[in-house]
């Protein structure tokens, strides 16, 4: 895909079952500051099936989801205003 953004933090979550690994994003996201954008790594199958659902959801902005073969780089950003869940 064209247009990838650098990243301003990146969380591996390979090997982490769901919820887990929406629970460490969430809380990930919640510690950076408003408008930055997170790379999260995430495995085939249920975690990139069900985590960016699930941020969507929340209010988060799924902006990318790249195959990179052994997993999914997933890059989320956290809104500007303050109308995320939670």
């Amino acid at each position: 895909m064209t247009g990838l953004q650098q990243p301003d933090a990146q969380l591996d979550l390979r090997g982490t079952p769901c919820p887990l690994n929406f629970v460490r994003t969430k809380l990930r996201l919640e510690r950076m500051p408003p408008g930055s954008l997170l790379e999260v790594w995430l495995d085939p199958g249920e975690p990139i099936e069900q985590v960016p659902d699930s941020l969507r959801m929340e209010g988060y902005g799924i902006e990318q989801i790249e195959d990179r073969q052994q997993f999914f780089a997933l890059q989320v950003r956290r809104p500007v205003e303050q109308s995320v869940r939670g």
